[in-house]
């Protein structure tokens, strides 16, 4: 039995919501986020307004640039809340597994449901109609045996469009499109693959699972079986990540140096593990500390080159520590980031690469070691008391 996955996304949802109490807006290049005079985003903006190059999350300044005759509202959040609610319950009359994925949109599994429903076209049809007569709001619907896949489709199918990819066809569909569409590939992940030749999501998969998990770590696992339409949802690395961090709350607040800086020594083996697993190289540590009273600072620096390494990351956390540690005073919680991330790293100069290779080749050799064994199978020396 395939598993049936609908991806359901109302199409311009906050506009839409809009256009209901304001029916003159339909048509018009509508921007939901406030003043574009003041700081914020854009939230949502119609189809009108994306032909002008508009979407979420741009400056609303940027936006007012692009289309100085746009519509610039502030946003009803009680209106689009008690719509969100009404849709979810239209989707919970339909089947009992409901996977939201944000205010506007979800998952809904229909796998074993053709005996009730019948074709998943008329399913999708009846659905679409259902969510209208309760809303009078449209929605775009994806339909596959996976979520990845379904999700691409729905994508593909706005506004107000059905788009289901038969099992099996999975792969035939993604190849044609630029790796910028599957779910999870960000900014960073998509320019490296274009400077390695691959720009398809056919490309990814002809260069094959080996090419890009010795490139992109794990993550280049996960790349190969989006590009084939598999599911990832329970794989671990399944989205390029922004930034990578660790922390850890005390059982009870510290005050000894040599405790607080062993434990800066684990966090960094931590959060290094994990950007070597990516196949990334942070531009960006930042230190977090946390006292007794709750009282929160963050420092952050910008190293002069891109890291994998360990003995880099620690060298920058510890002299942060120092910096700003009060002496004595009680820590309830450390934590350490990475970010800025890459897969390309400066090149070294030629005095230090030799040096850089050797401590790589040490900090793999552990990470098989924890990968086989687990995390606490290797450790530093500055750890163990």
């Amino acid at each position: 039995m395939d598993p049936l996955i609908f991806h359901v996304d109302m199409d311009a949802f906050f506009v839409s919501v809009e256009e209901l109490f304001d029916p003159e807006l339909k048509g018009k290049p509508v921007i939901v986020g406030g003043d574009p005079s003041h700081r914020g985003v854009v939230a949502a903006a119609s189809y009108a307004a994306r032909k002008y190059g508009i979407h979420s999350a741009m400056p609303l300044a940027t936006a007012q640039s692009l289309c100085p005759h746009a519509i610039f509202l502030p946003g009803r959040r009680m209106a689009y809340s008690d719509y969100s609610h009404r849709v979810f319950q239209v989707f919970s009359a339909f089947t009992p597994v409901v996977e939201p994925v944000s205010i506007d949109e979800a998952y809904l599994d229909f796998t074993g449901s053709s005996r009730m429903y019948g074709n998943p076209f008329g399913l999708a049809h009846r659905l679409r109609i259902a969510i209208f007569e309760e809303t009078r709001l449209s929605a775009s619907i994806g339909i596959s045996r996976t979520r990845l896949v379904s999700k691409v489709a729905s994508e593909l199918a706005k506004p107000a469009g059905l788009l289901r990819v038969y099992p099996g066809m999975e792969a035939i569909f993604l190849s044609p499109l630029p790796v910028g569409k599957i779910p999870g590939v960000g900014k960073v992940t998509e320019d490296h693959l274009c400077q390695l030749g691959i720009q398809t999501v056919g490309d990814l998969a002809c260069v094959g699972i080996d090419f890009l998990t010795d490139r992109f770590g794990k993550w280049g696992e996960a790349l190969y079986r989006k590009s084939q339409g598999e599911e990832t949802a329970h794989f671990e690395y399944h989205e390029e990540p922004k930034s990578i961090s660790h922390e850890t709350t005390f059982d009870e607040d510290v005050d000894n140096a040599d405790e607080l800086e062993k434990t800066l020594v684990w966090l960094v083996q931590k959060v290094c593990h994990r950007l070597r697993e990516h196949g990334m190289y942070a531009a960006t540590v930042t230190l977090k500390l946390r006292d007794l009273r709750f009282h929160t600072i963050t420092r952050a620096r910008t190293l002069a080159e891109p890291t994998r390494l360990d003995k880099t990351v620690l060298e920058t956390v510890l002299e942060l520590f120092r910096t700003n540690w009060l002496e004595k005073r009680k820590i309830r919680l450390l934590g350490v980031a990475l970010s800025g991330l890459s897969y390309t790293p400066v090149q070294a100069a030629l005095f230090e690469a030799g040096q850089q290779e050797k401590l790589g080749r040490l900090y793999q050799a552990a990470d098989q070691v924890r990968d086989k064994w687990g995390f606490k199978a290797i450790t530093s020396a500055r750890t163990l008391q």
